[in-house]
This record gives C-alpha cells, sequence and structure tokens, in this order.
C-alpha cells in the first residue's frame, strides 16, 4: 500500500501496476470501453404485501422492514404508496427500484392532474396496473428488470373494488385474495378462508377483512425471518357515494408471545 501522504491507501504503482483511470472516467464520458452493466440480484429489500377485497372496499397492508441479506437493516420503510386520490400500491422487493417506481407514479400523477384538470377522468386503479405492466414488462423485455413484485389496490370505473398483481416479469393477475413474497405461502391460507371463491368478497365485512389482515401480520411476524412489526395498514371503501381512503401507519403486531423462550440460555435448553 503507498504510504504517500497524497496518494495514501492506494495500492503501490510499482506492485500492482498504474491505477486504470478510464474506470473512473467511464461514468463522465458518452462512449467507454467498460460495458453497461444491470442489477444481477437485489440488496435491501422488503418482503411481503398482502391485501384483500371486501364489500364495497379493499385492504391492503405491508411492514416497514428492509433487510440487507438476513440483516433487519431498516425499520422505517414505508412501502404502501398513494397515488391519486383513490389508489394504493403496495411493492415489495428491492427498495431503491420501489423508489424509483415511487418516483414515476408520482410524475404520472402530476401530468394527470395536468392534463385532466377538468375532473371528468380521474386517476384510478386500473390505470395505474396497466401502466405498471407496460413498465415492468419493457424493463423486463431490456433484461434490466425492475426486481419488485407489487400490488395495487383501489376501484374500478364502475366503483366495484379492484386489485391486482403484477412482477419483474411482466406477469399480471387477480383476484379478491393476494399476497407478494413469504406472504404467497404463509397468508393467502388465512386470507382464503374468508374468500374460497372470488366471487365470495361481497360477503366480507370490512372488519372481517381488517381482522383478518391484522392476524396475517402476525403469523407473518413470527414466520417470516425477514418480516418485522411494524406495518402499515391501508383500507379503502366506497360509501355514500365516495371513496374514503384509511391510511393506518405505524401499526404493531399485538399479542406477541415469545414467553416460550425468556429462559432458553445460549444455544441449549438450560434452565435459570
Amino acid at each position: 500500500m503507498n504510504h504517500d501522504p497524497f496518494a495514501w491507501g492506494r495500492p503501490r504503482d510499482d506492485v500492482y501496476g498504474a491505477y486504470n483511470r478510464a474506470i473512473a472516467d467511464a461514468g463522465f464520458k458518452e462512449t467507454s470501453e467498460i460495458p453497461t452493466k444491470h442489477t444481477q440480484q437485489p440488496i435491501i429489500t422488503g418482503t411481503s404485501v398482502l391485501g384483500l377485497k371486501f364489500k364495497n372496499g379493499v385492504a391492503i397492508a405491508a411492514d416497514n422492514m428492509g433487510s440487507y441479506g438476513s440483516l433487519l437493516r431498516f425499520s422505517n420503510i414505508e412501502r404502501l404508496i398513494r397515488v391519486g386520490d383513490e389508489t394504493i400500491v403496495g411493492i415489495s422487493g428491492d427498495i431503491s427500484d420501489l423508489q424509483h417506481i415511487e418516483r414515476l407514479l408520482h410524475q404520472l400523477e402530476t401530468e394527470e392532474e395536468v392534463y385532466d384538470s377538468d375532473g371528468g377522468h380521474n386517476l384510478r386503479a386500473p390505470h395505474v396496473h396497466e401502466y405498471l405492466t407496460r413498465l415492468l414488462y419493457n424493463r423486463r423485455s431490456k433484461m434490466d428488470p425492475l426486481w419488485n413484485a407489487i400490488i395495487v389496490a383501489g376501484f374500478n370505473d364502475d366503483r366495484s373494488p379492484f386489485m391486482r398483481y403484477v412482477d419483474l416479469l411482466g406477469v399480471a393477475y387477480g383476484a379478491s385474495a393476494l399476497a407478494t413474497g413469504f406472504g404467497s405461502h404463509l397468508a393467502i391460507p388465512l386470507l382464503r378462508k374468508l374468500v374460497p371463491y372470488d366471487s365470495d368478497y361481497e360477503k366480507v365485512t370490512k372488519e372481517e377483512a381488517h381482522e383478518a389482515i391484522l392476524n396475517s401480520m402476525r403469523v407473518l411476524y413470527y414466520r417470516d425471518a425477514r418480516a418485522g412489526d411494524k406495518f402499515t395498514l391501508a383500507v379503502l371503501t366506497f360509501e355514500d357515494g365516495k371513496v374514503n381512503v384509511s391510511f393506518e401507519q405505524n401499526q404493531k403486531v399485538e399479542n406477541q408471545n415469545w414467553q416460550f423462550a425468556k429462559n432458553i440460555i445460549g444455544y441449549g435448553s438450560k434452565q435459570l
């Protein structure tokens, strides 16, 4: 290592050869011998997003955890994004790609507000979902995908509940109970107790859907090693001719029962 005060910390040229400045300058030149590199895997990630339709509405939830591999690094990441007056977008996967999508959605919202200022054609959930399917499929076709799975919740033009999924490959589908990440394995069976068939959501009340989401978030906290106990729950309802959005932030998993482990010492089961 070079100990000269003006080049301290750099490898010695007489041992390793001169430093290739083209690598550092590649970002400032229009043409470079350095090839374009795409993200090969996510770094900071968020886990499950849950969604459930009920009569006259939709409930959607996601925790606030951002994981750096197996390290639960960030505990204050909001993964539910409000778009317009009546759409909620829940995103799991890479957090940097989530932030990019959030900027694009806010830009879309601004453009629609400008061009449709007469109020006749508001930005609704089907439009947002269609935009995201085109965006994700386009990036996938460039072999540079956005490493996310997304659930879009809101209402159709006829005010019936809308909820659809899209992932990094552009695969899109809809159902009355949806989940991403480990939630598709652990939470879907719990949500499907209320809506075994897609048309059954009309029999589910707002209170039942709310309780099912809370119960599913508790199960994920216990069973998903990347899940946190703090989450956001959004409930959208259409009542009295208007859309109401309840955005419940800083919720916490209640009735946590870890008392069975309080006397365990080290790697064994020796009692105090």
